[in-house]
């Protein structure tokens, strides 16, 4: 009886039976099964997922090496696109790092190389594509401006077309493949084979408004000190036409910086663009180091590039970086026997951003462009002004 009456009272005060404790005990470890679930689900959703571009797969944490194929057409044989993902190891933003639109623009490209060492997939956040060279044939034809197959220039054919000449299927590769891919575009570029160029950045003014200050963000982490404020791209995102342009139009933030030129690969023009990558990977939280954002950039509002009348020999006159007064003489034109053909001038007071410095000028190519501080904080012009011609 003692051991019965135990029984009821040997837990204590408590009124639970026997199968109500099992119940309790059940639930509680369904709750806590349940809540690991949870917790799994929760990770899962920040872990980073692999990256597949070009039948090439980059599992997260890992660095992957790639051509994307440019098929044959119109009475070519095509070309290939090379291209590095670095797919880290958390999820993050898809940037891409994009050289060699122009074929005889070296140090963006030489330092996407360097880049693609330097970033480790096992603590990055996010996904770097590198296009290593966009204009593969111009690069290996040493061309200037143009392709040497078709004759057009690749950053005046975005978004391209899948059936078009050899530029243009480049740039719809480009566009399909990586723009369309990334969240976040920088297009790397110097003075072509044939300008002398100070460094600059161009931030594009014509597209949606968070766009547009998500791109001033980008230029300023790229840490060029002068800025040129561009009101005259394409709002039409099937006749994009430049590259940035294109990746703008689509609701993407971009970015066109300048850094070298002349045909020349000197460390400083490509150190200028590795530290501009490793601003931009700090700003968006891929990677904890960088350098900081700039923070008194020279913003230039007004600006033209200046062309050429005549084809024959040019004589440049200034130099970039220079400052000049309006009527300023930037270049001197003449014929092959030497008659003056035409003196070219600045049309207003400003500074001089590239200047071409080698003889060969052909009636409607530039000659230099010229631009002028804006008076106040950065903002969109009210009239338009005419764009720099990268």
């Amino acid at each position: 009886m003692g051991g019965g009456g135990g029984g009821a009272g040997g837990w204590g005060n408590s009124e639970t039976t026997g199968g109500e404790t099992m119940f309790r005990c059940t639930l509680r470890l369904r709750t806590a099964i349940t809540s690991l679930f949870v917790l799994a689900g929760a990770g899962s959703a920040f872990a980073q997922a692999p990256f597949s571009l070009g039948g090439v797969t980059a599992a997260p944490g890992t660095l992957a090496s790639l051509e994307l194929k440019v098929p044959a057409g119109g009475g070519d044989q095509g070309t290939v696109i090379p291209v590095t993902v670095v797919n880290g190891s958390k999820r993050g933003p898809v940037l891409a790092l994009i050289a060699g639109t122009h074929g005889v623009e070296y140090p963006p490209v030489l330092a996407l190389q360097r880049v693609r060492g330097s970033i480790d997939p096992r603590t990055l956040a996010g996904t770097v594509v590198l296009v290593h060279m966009a204009n593969m044939p111009s690069f290996l034809a040493r061309t200037i401006y143009y392709g040497p197959k078709d004759g057009q220039n690749l950053n005046r054919v975005f978004p391209g077309r899948r059936d078009g000449t050899l530029s243009e299927r480049i740039a719809f590769v480009i566009t399909a493949e990586i723009i369309d891919r990334a969240t976040h575009v920088i297009d790397i570029h110097c003075g072509d084979g044939n300008e002398w160029l100070r460094p600059y950045s161009y931030w594009v003014v014509t597209g949606a408004p968070p766009v547009v200050a998500a791109s001033k963000d980008l230029a300023l982490a790229f840490g060029l000190d002068h800025i040129v404020i561009d009101t005259e791209r394409p709002s039409d995102p099937a006749a994009s036409v430049y590259l940035a342009n294109t990746a703008m139009t689509r609701g993407k933030p971009a970015l066109t910086a300048e850094s070298g030129g002349w045909s020349r690969t000197d460390e400083e023009s490509i150190a200028r663009v590795e530290r501009g990558v490793a601003g931009i990977l700090k700003h968006l939280g891929m990677r904890a180091e960088g350098p900081d954002p700039i923070a008194h950039p020279v913003w230039l509002g007004r600006n033209e590039v200046l062309r050429s009348g005549f084809t024959g020999l040019l004589y440049p006159m200034v130099e970039p970086g220079q400052t000049v007064a309006p009527g300023t003489l930037i270049a001197r034109v003449t014929d092959f026997h030497g008659r003056l053909l035409e003196e070219i001038r600045a049309p207003f007071a400003g500074e001089v951003l590239y200047v071409v410095a080698t003889p060969p000028i052909t009636k409607g190519e530039p000659v230099g462009f010229v631009a002028e501080r804006a008076a106040g904080p950065p903002s969109p012009p009210a009239a338009p002004a005419r764009a720099g011609d990268r």
